[in-house]
């Protein structure tokens, strides 16, 4: 069986040497995420990202706050960037790669953010090749994204690792097939939603076993945190940690009983089946 894909590191010329000038199409919470992670990690300064102005003026400030440029239009931050994140709503992304057609060439290497948008229509809209697709999630709010990325046919060796340096300043990145993006939005894209879910019902059985409330969100959440951190870190796989938290006829078993008679696990599996399914609708429709 093959290994599974490891997330990469931003190689250090990226990080260090390689300064180029970034444009945002579409200022939105996941562009500011990506830009203020790019900027307090020092990939790139923020002199060297860039924006047009919104029809929400607290979205092109919250840019400025970060000491980027806010240029009047998409046209003009397209001209002035050597990599342009296309990070509209899925909605409007082929009009807005239409309408800035024309002014494209091969010099220029797109990044779509854009959920559920395949590469052949970014390619088709745009009529570039030069094309990376990235799929990160919400937790990238708080530098914790696990981001996916393709490449294009046209994507070189060094567009690769300015994307990888790029994402890697707000969380983990993989590279891989495009034919696995419905799976990683079932999984990663969704998965978040069913942590939440995890943590609010942890912290109501706290509270009916007698936990003041904030304790009990406190206490939920932070062990989600360290158990996600510990499965990071040891590189031991869950059962394993599981197992060595599991004393014979102890709390922990006693739970895990209680959880198996639910079909805890089959659960989760199911979801992310049923979100990969619908993802796959969606992009067909």
């Amino acid at each position: 069986m093959a290994a599974a894909p490891q997330p990469v590191s931003p190689p250090a010329a990226a990080t260090r040497g390689d300064v180029f000038r970034l444009g945002f199409i579409g200022p939105g919470n996941l562009a500011e995420s990506i830009a203020r992670g790019v900027a307090a990690s020092g990939v790139l300064p923020a002199s060297a990202i860039r924006t047009a102005g919104h029809r929400r003026p607290e979205r092109a400030a919250a840019f400025a706050s970060l000491g980027a440029h806010i240029l009047e239009t998409n046209a003009q931050v397209l001209d002035d960037s050597d990599v342009i994140v296309i990070s509209v709503k899925p909605q409007i992304v082929k009009q807005v790669l239409v309408e800035l057609k024309p002014l494209l060439s091969e010099e220029k290497l797109l990044v779509s953010i854009a959920a559920g948008i395949k590469m052949e229509d970014l390619q088709a809209w745009s009529g570039q090749r030069r094309i990376i697709r990235v799929m990160p999630n919400t937790p990238s709010a708080v530098g914790q994204a696990a981001s996916v990325m393709c490449l294009g046919e046209m994507a070189t060796e060094n567009d690769e690792n300015r994307v990888k340096s790029l994402f890697s300043a707000i969380g983990k990145v993989w590279t891989a097939e495009e034919k696995y993006f419905d799976a990683v939005t079932g999984l990663s894209g969704s998965g978040p939603a069913y942590i939440f879910l995890a943590i609010e019902a942890m912290a109501d059985g706290g509270v009916a076993a007698g936990l003041p409330r904030d304790l009990a969100l406190g206490l939920a959440s932070q062990t989600v945190l360290g158990a996600a951190t510990m499965v990071n870190q040891t590189g031991k796989h869950p059962g394993q940690l599981k197992d060595q938290v599991t004393s014979p006829a102890g709390t922990t078993i006693t739970g895990i009983q209680e959880l198996e008679k639910g079909a805890f696990r089959g659960t989760l599996i199911n979801a992310v089946v049923a979100a990969t399914k619908r993802c796959r609708e969606l992009s067909q429709s």
